[in-house]
Formats: structure tokens, sequence, C-alpha cells
């Protein structure tokens, strides 16, 4: 028999978008519950992250709400010290998730004006239902790993793992590797084996900005401090790009026509931080292909025909959201891929008291703005109800 449990607001997802909803709420004294699947809090960035990885903005670009970065902290912040303020970050605000929670349906009852959701603990098989006035969808974009159908993959027989497998090019020194992805984790794991004495490949499907993270800093500081107008800041930044790392077109790299924070801001999609991949390319040490036709046993089939053999691919591919495998009456807030229908920055509520927080696909900043939207939404219902 299940049991039942009532409460106000349920997070679901306790990465750095639910703790940060959680904290608004204590804020505002506003009790919550928030589960999460793993078994601690943003296992991504703890179990499923490279060695080398740092936040690729500015600490001042990626402050979560009402609590700033410990005095020393690096202005880019390394993985572990990250997470060492998303621990700290819980216990200022007295969040305490339950771990090994996955949620096995989400179905709104218009009758009784709630949401009615079905838990299980996965280490023990206890099943419980929660009922509660607000939702908050807080597993974010990256809730699982995403690699692409591509012909004859079944039957490669070297390594093929996803990024989040990926640690350091330790383990692949003078073996051939192909990372397939240019955003900033395959940019940044290509650069990795290549320091490591692999020989390695990668696939630059559609075209990038590549930047250092002083000219992101520059930029975002120039619109967000100065109130210069983006359009501006992008075309000194794409002047400035050209001069640091030259023409790349000729080597299978070229620039996308719209500015990098002008794309940044209309599609999410964000520009290369480059840690020394560029100069990796141009010397030749990584080579760059523009996309896969098939996998054969042995070796990668490109497109023009060429055949190259490795020993391992990864696949810097992104991620995928699960919200729509249990969330049942999301239908007028989340599209089929489990993104929301309404463009930023509206996206973040939706109807009966459901909400989403890290799906605005603006990193850390975007996930602090959706945290006190949400909160002081909440807060605003809540007063508006007659006691």
């Amino acid at each position: 028999m299940e049991a039942v449990e009532e409460a106000a607001v349920l997070i679901v997802g306790a990465g750095p978008a639910g703790l940060a909803t959680a904290a608004c709420l204590a804020k505002q004294r506003v009790p919550c519950v928030i589960v999460e699947r793993e078994s601690c809090s943003a296992s991504l960035w703890r179990y499923r992250a490279y060695d080398r990885l740092k936040l690729h903005l500015a600490k001042e670009f990626c402050e979560l709400p009402h609590m700033a970065y410990p005095a020393g902290t690096p202005t880019y912040v390394p993985r572990d010290r990250f997470v060492e303020y998303l621990d700290s970050y819980a216990d200022r605000f007295g969040i305490r998730p339950r771990y090994h929670t996955a949620v096995e349906s989400a179905m709104y009852d218009g009758g009784k004006k709630h949401w009615s959701v079905l838990v299980r603990e996965t280490d023990t098989g206890a099943v419980a239902r929660l009922v509660v006035r607000f939702l908050v969808v807080a597993t974010g974009e990256n809730s699982m790993p995403s690699i692409p159908l591509v012909s004859g993959l079944t039957g490669f027989e070297g390594k093929a793992i996803h990024s989040s497998e990926y640690k350091s090019g330790r383990d692949y020194s003078r073996k051939s590797v192909l990372v397939v992805g240019a955003g900033n984790s395959g940019m940044e794991i290509a650069y990795d084996l290549a320091t490591h004495g692999a020989h390695t490949s990668i696939v630059v499907r559609s075209p990038v900005h590549i930047m250092t993270k002083e000219l992101i800093r520059f930029g975002m500081n120039m619109v967000q401090n100065l109130g210069l107008p983006v359009t501006i800041v992008d075309s000194l930044l794409v002047m400035a790009a050209k001069f640091i790392f030259g023409d790349m077109s000729t080597l299978g790299i070229t620039r996308p026509k719209i500015g990098p924070l002008l794309m940044k801001s209309q599609t999410g999609r964000s520009s290369v931080i480059d840690v020394g991949t560029a100069k990796l390319i141009k010397g030749g040490v990584i080579k760059v292909f523009q996309g896969i036709s098939k996998i054969n046993t042995n070796n990668v089939e490109f497109h023009g025909g060429r055949q190259v053999p490795f020993d391992t691919i990864v696949f810097a591919t992104g991620y995928k959201s699960t919200v729509n495998m249990w969330l049942k009456n999301g239908e007028s807030m989340f599209t089929k891929d489990g993104f929301p229908k309404k463009s930023f920055p509206n996206h973040w509520k939706g109807e009966d008291g459901l909400y989403c927080a890290g799906f605005a696909r603006r990193g850390l900043a975007g996930i602090a703005m959706d945290a006190m939207n949400i909160a002081d939404d909440i807060v605003t219902t809540m007063d508006q109800v007659p006691r």
C-alpha cells in the first residue's frame, strides 16, 4: 500500500536548478520537498564530467541566488570547487533532498486542484504518492546522454562512449580517438586527448564561434553592465576572434553568420571557449572532419568517402530531456522533446502550478533567474488564496 504525503511544493531534481529554487523558496519561508533519483545532488558535475572541466564563464555570471563564491575562488571555477560551492549552498539554506527517489508519474487533478506525483525509492522499492499544489520540474536539459543514430555503430568493434563517461586523456595515449561534436565539451576533450598523446580527430558538423574566455567575459560585461547593443558588441568580438584565430575555414571550421552573444540569446548555442584546441587544429595535431556517413567494424567513413580507423569514438553530442517520460499533464508547457514551448524569458511558468527551472539554455545565470521567478510567483499565488 502506498503512503500518501502532502506538501506545498515539490521540486524534481537536485542539480543546480533544483537547489537554487529550493533556496529561493527557503528565503521566503516556503517549505518544499525535493526529490532526486541519484544518490547525491549535482550528479552530472560529480560523476559525469571530465577531470579538467572548469566553468566556461567567469564566476560573476555563475552564482546561484543569495550566495556568492567564497573569497579566493578562481575566476573560472574548476569542477571540484563548483561541487564544493553547491554543497555549501545546500547547507546554507538547509536543503535536504530525498535521494534514490525517482518520479514515475505526475498528473494534475483538475477537480481537486493539485498534482498527484507517484515516486519510488530506487534502493528499497517503496512507493509513495505526493499530493502537491506546485510542481517544479528541475531535471534540466542534461537529463539523459544523447547519442545520434549512426549507421553501423552497433557493429563497431572499438570503444564507443558518450562524453559523460570520459574522464581523462591519460587512458587513451597512443590510441586513435574520434570526438563527435564541436561544442565546448567536444573541443576540450579533443584538446585533452591530444595533449595526452592520443591521435585525435574531431567531427565539426556546423559553423561555430571560437572565442577566448576573456573575449566572452568582456562582451557580457559590455552588454550587461554598460548596456551596449548586442549587435555592436558581437561585431567587436568577431573582429577580435578573427585577429586571434585567423581564418580556419580551410581546416573545416567556419563562423556562423549570427554573432556569438546574439546566437546564445536566440538559440541557446554557446560559443566554444578555446583552451588551446584551435592551435592544435591549425598545427595539424587534431584532424577535422565534416560528418560521418557510416561506421564499420573498425573504421569510420566520412562524407566524401574517406575511411579512417579508430580505437575509440567519444560522442560529445549533448543530452536530452526526460520530462515527458513521467509528466502526464505537461502538454501545455513542454514540446514532445521535453523542452518549454514558450521562449525565454517566459518559458519557466506553465499552467496549474507547473514550473520548470534550468531549461533556458542560458547556463547558471538562467538557472538563477528561473529560481527567483518561480519562488516569487509561488509566494504571490499563495498570498492570493483566501485564508
